[in-house]
């Protein structure tokens, strides 16, 4: 095969590769499994009980804005958590099987000490994931560093939790960035907003969500 003509097929392979999201060069993260359809019913918002909705998040065009200052009050008078604008997917619980989150986020700089991605449910404490904001990275919990350089642009979430297996993948715009055992058996399901972390959050935290979804296997 002359040179021209192997240049030529190069530049074909690139173009598919970007036009398809890797559709050559590596497999997308939600490849394999059957969407779970979500209506508004399966949004199950939670925000502090003293204060009305609009005042901590809003949904226009298509996305979720989620906002909490670290002094406000925890989602119910009888709870001691720290303060969260959060939505729980609710009516999609699960206990087995393989499952999936999957949304597009963006955190305004100065957002730090928040989670804004959960499983919630595990054998021994309330939650089997956290993903946090801190200084514009992410990390599993307060302790692995997860990916960098986060904030002021939207970027892709993907959360594969293999109940089978104890495993949960998280994925950083189509990218596997972290792999960690579960925290065992469960009543299990996704949120995403704004939690404030137990120690160092900033006095204002904000995350905005759009296209989220869900998947199984």
């Amino acid at each position: 095969m002359k040179a021209s003509n192997c240049y030529k097929l190069l530049i074909i392979v690139v173009i598919f590769c970007l036009k398809d999201h890797w559709f050559i060069c590596g497999a997308d993260p939600t490849d394999g499994f059957t969407r779970v359809p979500l209506t508004d019913e399966n949004f199950d918002l939670q925000k502090p009980y003293n204060i009305p909705l609009s005042q901590r998040y809003n949904y226009s065009d298509g996305i979720r804005s989620f906002w909490v200052y670290n002094r406000d009050k925890s989602f119910k008078p009888d709870s001691d958590t720290r303060p969260r604008t959060e939505v729980r997917i609710k009516g999609h619980d699960y206990s087995s099987g393989i499952w999936q989150f999957e949304g597009y986020a963006f955190v305004p700089t100065g957002t730090s000490g928040v989670t804004i991605v959960q499983i919630h449910g595990a054998a021994e404490g309330a939650t089997t994931l956290q993903l946090r904001i801190y200084n514009g990275n992410m990390r599993y919990y307060r302790y692995n560093l997860v990916a960098t350089d986060l904030y002021d642009k939207w970027f892709r979430v993907n959360v594969i939790h293999d109940v089978g297996k104890g495993k949960i993948t998280v994925f950083i715009d189509g990218e596997e960035k972290f792999v960690v055992n579960d925290q065992g058996p469960g009543d299990l399901y996704f949120k995403c907003g704004v939690y404030a972390a137990p120690a160092k959050s900033s006095n204002f935290m904000e995350s905005r969500w759009r296209d989220i979804k869900l998947f199984k296997k």
